[in-house]
C-alpha cells in the first residue's frame, strides 16, 4: 500500500556555531542573541568521524535489559532476563566473535555505532540467519518484538544535492519521517498508512518547531 506523503519546509533561523558572529532573531538582548550563522557546512566533518567499535556483548545485553525493564512486569522481565543470559553464554558468544572478525575486514565503515543495543543484536540475528543457525530464543521473546516495533522511524540525508527525501513507515501503525537540516532551513516528509493521521502529526511537528523558535527568541510559548 502506498503511504500518504506530506511535505513541510520550515524556514529556520541562523544555526548555532560557537565563535561565529552573533545575529539575534529578534531585537533586544534576550535568548535570541545566542542564535548565530553557521560558518561550516552541515556535513563538513562527516568523513573525519572515527569508526566506532563493536560494544561488548555483555554491555549490549545490559543496555537491552535496562530498556526492557520499564516496559515489562516482574514475571515478563525475569523470562526476558533468562533468554538474555542463555543467549549471552551460548550462541550469542560465538556470533559475536564472528561479527568482530567481519568488522576487522571492513575498515571503511562502522558496523555498529553509538551506545544503543538494537544494531548489535540485529547484526547477530542477521549472522545467525546467514549461516543457517536456528533463531535464538532471545529473538522469539515477545518483549523483543515489542521493543522493536518502531512506531516512529526517522532518517536524514542532508546534502546540497538533495532537497528532501522520505520513506514509508516500518510498521503498519507507524510514521516514516524523512528530515533534512540545511544551513538556512529545515524540513521533513511524514508518511503513514491509512489508520494514522500524517497531516495531524505534521501539524504537531510544526507547532513544536514554533515553540522552539519562540523560546529561543524569548517569547512566551503559545498553548
Amino acid at each position: 500500500m502506498v503511504p500518504r506523503l506530506l511535505l513541510r519546509a520550515w524556514p529556520r533561523g541562523p544555526a548555532l556555531c560557537p565563535g561565529a558572529p552573533c545575529r539575534p532573531l529578534s531585537a533586544g538582548t534576550g535568548p535570541g542573541q545566542y542564535l548565530q550563522h553557521s560558518v561550516v557546512p552541515t556535513m563538513h566533518y562527516q568523513d573525519s568521524l572515527p569508526r566506532l567499535p563493536i560494544p561488548k556483548l555483555e554491555d549490549t545485553i545490559r543496555r537491552y535489559l535496562s530498556a526492557q525493564k520499564p516496559l515489562l512486569d516482574d514475571g515478563q522481565f525475569r523470562k526476558t532476563e533468562q533468554f538474555c543470559k542463555s543467549f549471552e553464554n551460548g550462541i550469542g558468544k560465538e556470533l559475536h566473535k564472528q561479527l568482530v572478525a567481519q568488522d576487522k575486514q571492513n575498515k571503511h565503515t562502522s558496523y555498529i555505532s553509538g551506545q544503543g543495543f538494537d544494531r548489535h543484536l540485529f547484526a547477530l540475528r542477521y549472522l545467525a540467519a546467514a549461516k543457517g543457525i536456528a533463531l535464538p530464543e532471545l529473538y522469539l521473546d515477545p518483549a523483543y518484538r515489542q521493543i522493536n516495533h518502531n512506531i516512529l522511524s526517522t532518517s536524514t540525508l542532508t546534502s546540497p544535492a538533495v532537497s528532501i527525501g522520505g520513506f514509508a513507515p516500518v510498521v503498519p501503525d507507524g510514521f516514516g519521517i524523512g528530515y533534512a537540516v540545511h544551513d538556512n532551513w529545515i524540513g521533513c516528509n511524514v508518511s503513514s498508512y491509512p489508520g494514522r493521521n500524517a497531516r495531524e502529526f505534521l501539524q504537531c511537528v510544526e507547532k513544536a518547531l514554533g515553540d522552539m523558535f519562540d523560546a529561543l527568541e524569548g517569547k512566551p510559548i503559545k498553548t
